[in-house]
């Protein structure tokens, strides 16, 4: 199943030398309104429709191009803006190395370390005792680490629990890869990662994720996001957008009410420092904790460092900003060119004679640090009939789909968010893309774009 792993994309270097397409031009008024049109068809209430989607394209740098259409909340019944804010799923997994990288400049991480030496506790994969984990293994998911059931623990435990065969959430070994899957070498997309990486950036800066991430990457970019909803200013949380589904505790019904999967909250703001653990496929595992005395350094996995940024459209438009203007934003640099041409090269890719890793479908070809490369001419490719390279990064969760992406040696790209899906993904034959391996609703929204502006 791709479900579980598809919170990904934002890259770099393109896997293969191919031709990009690059126009200097904004959207002719032809193709703005042809895109229009698609994109408005795209929202709606049965099928691959969405309940609301929004798109904002940039074009040598400078926004070119916005739509939002539909709804972020259905009853009550609000339109969705361009301050509409969603939780962002594994387009959140970038800013994680954002700060990672900066930390990196300051020489305070080394992305080749054993990271056992941050975490304060040896871990090791048994199948491969001698191996080191580093950080590079953890953001390009080479680790030879593995989600299990579980990935997102209570701020009571440390991630040591999940590694440990006395742990409570050890899982009979699930968190580690079988004996032929090598570190270094062979690719799982595994949110797990993240964690353990959030973790250690606590584990160095003496801050609480959430918080680090907030007074630094986030600062700097001017986004006014978190990653606990109880911290959202009273303006940030009147902004929050629902997620829906036609699934009612595991029955999906197109043709019934949406209903809400998370961020419908109808008694108001959650409190101040509580957090929901949450592993998007295991809803039975959902609840709420205080993190009011939690230790630093111990387990970030409540503040979900791989997907549980609250950010909106125009917020996450700086982030592209960001990218395209090689990690200056308003004249500032916030990132080194070189952390982003580290982040945005290949640290694997995949050979089918090896068979050194799973490609899910084939929408997963090659992976930087925390950034994940479409191939125009192959499998992960989301437009049909142009060649066109895409670094980025797509997030999927709860009925959520999203994506950011620059063409490569360009100053063109776009970001889009849907909140909610009709049919089931995997379940429903629908749901799979008709020319790649990524689901329908990406295909269509990335196509239409590709088509209208690049």
């Amino acid at each position: 199943m791709k479900k579980l792993f598809r919170r990904l994309i934002c890259a770099g270097l393109i896997c293969l030398t191919l031709p990009t397409i690059c126009t200097a031009t904004p959207l002719a008024p032809a193709k703005e309104k042809q895109l229009t049109q698609e994109l408005t068809a795209m929202v709606g209430d049965t099928g691959t429709q969405v309940p609301g989607l929004g798109v904002i394209i940039y074009k040598d740098g400078k926004k070119a191009y916005s739509k939002f259409l539909g709804r972020r909340s259905i009853n009550p019944d609000r339109p969705i803006t361009a301050d509409t804010r969603f939780r962002i799923a594994s387009v959140s997994k970038q800013f994680t190395v954002f700060s990672i990288m900066q930390l990196v400049e300051q020489k305070r991480l080394d992305l080749d370390k054993d990271v056992s030496q941050y975490l304060g506790f040896q871990l090791r994969n048994p199948n491969y005792p001698n191996t080191p984990i580093t950080l590079r293994m953890l953001l390009s998911h080479t680790s030879s680490l593995r989600d299990g059931k579980l990935y997102a623990i209570p701020p009571q435990y440390s991630i040591q629990e999940f590694f440990t065969p006395q742990g409570k959430f050890w899982e009979d070994g699930a968190h580690f890869a079988p004996a032929g899957q090598t570190p270094a070498q062979y690719f799982q997309y595994s949110n797990i990662n993240y964690g353990i990486a959030g973790t250690i950036l606590e584990a160095v800066t003496k801050t609480r994720f959430d918080r680090y991430q907030k007074e630094h990457i986030l600062k700097d970019l001017d986004i006014k996001g978190d990653y606990v909803v109880g911290n959202l200013s009273p303006k940030s949380f009147s902004n929050l957008g629902t997620i829906y589904q036609k699934n009612n505790n595991g029955i999906w019904d197109e043709k019934g009410p949406w209903y809400a999967q998370i961020d419908e909250y109808k008694k108001g703001q959650p409190a101040h420092d509580l957090v929901r653990i949450q592993n998007p496929d295991h809803r039975d595992t959902d609840a709420w904790y205080s993190v009011s005395d939690y230790k630093v350094g111990t387990n970030a996995t409540p503040f979900s460092p791989q997907g549980s940024l609250y950010i909106s459209y125009n917020e996450l438009s700086h982030c592209l900003e960001f990218l395209l203007h090689e990690g200056k934003y308003k004249g500032k640099q916030v990132l080194s060119p070189e952390s982003l041409a580290t982040m945005f090269t290949p640290h694997w890719r995949y050979d089918a004679k090896l068979s050194n890793g799973n490609t899910y479908g084939g929408s997963m070809e090659c992976y930087g640090l925390g950034e994940s490369f479409i191939i125009g001419d192959s499998t992960s490719r989301a437009c049909r009939d142009k060649v066109i390279n895409l670094e980025g990064h797509m997030g999927e969760a709860y009925g959520l789909l999203s994506g950011i992406f620059r063409i490569p040696n360009t100053k063109n790209g776009f970001i889009y968010i849907s909140n909610g899906e009709a049919i089931a993904e995997d379940d429903d034959p629908r749901s799979s893309g008709k020319f790649s391996g990524n689901y329908i609703w990406e295909e269509n929204t990335i196509d239409a774009i590709c088509r209208a502006a690049f």
